[in-house]
């Protein structure tokens, strides 16, 4: 607890989020007297424990865009299945024109990413993964493409193996359904 100037106390908020703006661009729109422009901020927001969020808003200057975009994040939050700080199966997703491909790795690997991905990752929580962007190197589309990868996560419990399969009949082949047909019509 901290005091102001007036000897009174006051109360910091603790942030429980960590926001990270990945991008900021300037945009413009033209009007009759010439171009207006504004300022276009993408922002992440995570707690480093399985959740995070993607904002991307508009503002007349960057600190409102900022704002605003922290806000849109906060709002769109989305729960992660993580495995281990690390993801717990490959995982492939598209939107628009990028495509992102991301790995499991092994303890003490890092996070093998650049730009967006990585800082997606980061904020989620994930410290062990490799990745791999292709396609568009458009920075809110890779990072919808990330949110969208990590969506798709199922945990342990809900992969198929052929050791949790039960042994089914094998199905009854020709041969022995029209033998079985000729039977019932004599």
């Amino acid at each position: 607890m901290a005091q102001d100037k007036n000897n009174k106390p006051t109360f910091r908020e603790e942030k429980q989020f960590d926001e990270r703006v990945v991008n900021i661009d300037r945009v413009a729109r033209v009007v009759k007297g010439g171009r207006r422009f504004r300022f276009r901020a993408l922002v992440v927001v995570g707690d480093h424990k399985g959740t995070v969020g993607i904002g991307v808003a508009k503002g007349a200057d960057v600190t409102t865009a900022i704002t605003k975009a922290v806000d849109t994040a906060k709002k769109n939050l989305q729960k992660v299945n993580l495995y281990k700080h690390t993801i717990p199966h490959e995982v492939e997703a598209k939107v628009s024109g990028a495509k992102v491909l991301i790995k499991p790795a092994s303890p003490g690997t890092g996070i093998i990413a650049g730009g967006a991905v990585r800082v997606v990752l980061e904020v989620a929580g994930v410290s062990d993964v490799l990745s791999k962007s292709l396609g568009s190197s458009n920075k809110v589309n890779i990072a919808y493409a990330v949110l969208k990868a990590l969506e798709q996560l199922e945990t342990r419990d809900k992969w198929v193996t052929t050791k949790t399969e039960t042994k089914k009949k094998p199905a009854a082949t020709k041969k022995s359904a029209s033998k079985a047909t000729a039977k019932a019509g004599k």
